[in-house]
């Protein structure tokens, strides 16, 4: 069997006319592979050795927007968040070990009997989705350095603080669910996993939104997305290779992501109301930067590359691949009406016609790209057993 491999879009930013940002210059390790992941959505898979970080990018008169809209945001996005009492928790999916020993080791036998119809791959893919939902840490980290909408004293009042706490305490839940999940499986190994997690949060996440919340939602909303799509696909796997419970646990988190998208991509929807100019601008940015993973710095201690064979195995099971690339621009591009957009200036229109052209370029760049033979790599997530990239 044969996956692609794509080449990198070398397109230089949108550049702000207004205040200079503040620019520092990060030098990043390049891996050793020549090729680079076959999912296109995530973007940088191999970093560049080096680039222009941008920080605090958005003029300071655009945080009076973000103030005034501190109403519609109690209004029309903390809505979206569930009541604690009516969320699900991961007890309600895992063996229970209030019900006594013995039917807890029932639970548990029955368990590692359903994941024996499950492949190595789909492992690897669950260990990658879990690790990139159990990062957390990192996220609010970087939620919290979009200027105008961060929480000042972690535990604001503020709406746009409100969203964030309540955001990233739901979802902590997937995180605790599918580690539990993994470790009772007795599939991975749990040693490396959780050095992969402590490297990873190390490591932090650059997605290039530059302080900047109209890229910071750009971002999540396509992130949001990419994850309601990886855990829907993870579900229909589950089913296929016999295990219901699992399924039921992938398609409950994707659930909650699409729950979660739809708050980001309502926000870009108010943002292209109240100044359509700097929203197509920040859009545009975020394309041609492209959107990367959140845990895109991930390495288990032994394989400088692991996020591109992670993503390449993804692209292979068509758990996430270009194609839904392409489907998610053409979603967002339809939902945002970003082509209806009128009297934009000069520079905010050639974004618009950037962004409203990607989807085509990227299947076109999908159908010419070199075909490459899968080989084997060896995966630490579990016991160094080998899989075919």
């Amino acid at each position: 069997m044969q996956t692609t491999s794509f080449s990198q879009y070398n397109i230089p930013s949108i550049a702000w006319v207004s205040p200079p940002p503040t620019t520092t210059i990060l030098h990043h390790k390049i891996t050793s592979s020549g090729s680079l992941s076959r999912v296109l959505a995530v973007a940088s898979l191999t970093a560049t050795p080096s680039r222009h970080q941008v920080t605090h990018s958005m003029p300071p008169e655009k945080l009076e927007i973000f103030k005034n809209l501190e109403s519609w945001v109690s209004e029309s996005i903390l809505p979206l968040r569930k009541p604690v009492q009516n969320c699900w928790q991961p007890i309600e999916f895992l063996p229970d070990p209030s019900q006594g020993p013995d039917e807890f080791e029932q639970e548990v036998r029955a368990l590692r009997q359903r994941v024996l119809g499950l492949s190595d791959e789909y492992f690897v893919l669950l260990v990658g989705n879990m690790l990139t939902e159990d990062a957390l840490p990192t996220y609010q980290t970087v939620f919290n350095t979009f200027d105008g909408v961060r929480d000042e004293t972690g535990c604001s009042p503020c709406p746009w603080a409100i969203w964030t706490r309540s955001w990233s305490a739901e979802e902590n839940r997937h995180g605790d669910l599918l580690r539990t999940y993994l470790y009772l499986s007795g599939r991975v190994d749990m040693l490396m996993i959780e050095k992969t997690l402590q490297y990873s949060i190390g490591a932090g996440a650059d997605i290039g939104a530059e302080n900047n919340p109209y890229m910071g939602f750009v971002y999540t909303s396509f992130q949001e997305r990419a994850t309601f799509l990886t855990h829907g696909n993870m579900a229909k796997l589950a089913k296929e290779g016999g295990d219901p419970v699992l399924a039921r646990i992938c398609g409950t988190i994707a659930a909650d992501e699409k729950r979660h998208e739809k708050a980001y991509t309502r926000i870009i929807e108010k943002l292209l109301e109240v100044d359509p100019n700097t929203t197509m601008l920040a859009i545009g940015n975020m394309m041609k930067k492209r959107i990367r993973m959140p845990l895109h710095l991930m390495y288990d201690g032994q394989d400088p590359n692991i996020f591109e064979h992670f993503s390449a195995i993804s692209e292979r099971q068509g758990v996430y691949t270009s194609r839904d690339y392409a489907e998610m621009l053409d979603f967002f591009i339809t939902r945002w009406e970003l082509e209806k957009l009128e009297g934009l200036t000069s520079e905010a229109r050639r974004a618009q016609d950037f962004v409203c052209g990607l989807p085509c370029k990227v299947r076109k760049l999908e159908n010419r790209v070199k075909k490459l033979e899968s080989r084997p790599v060896k995966f630490s997530w579990i016991f160094n057993k080998q899989v075919r990239v």
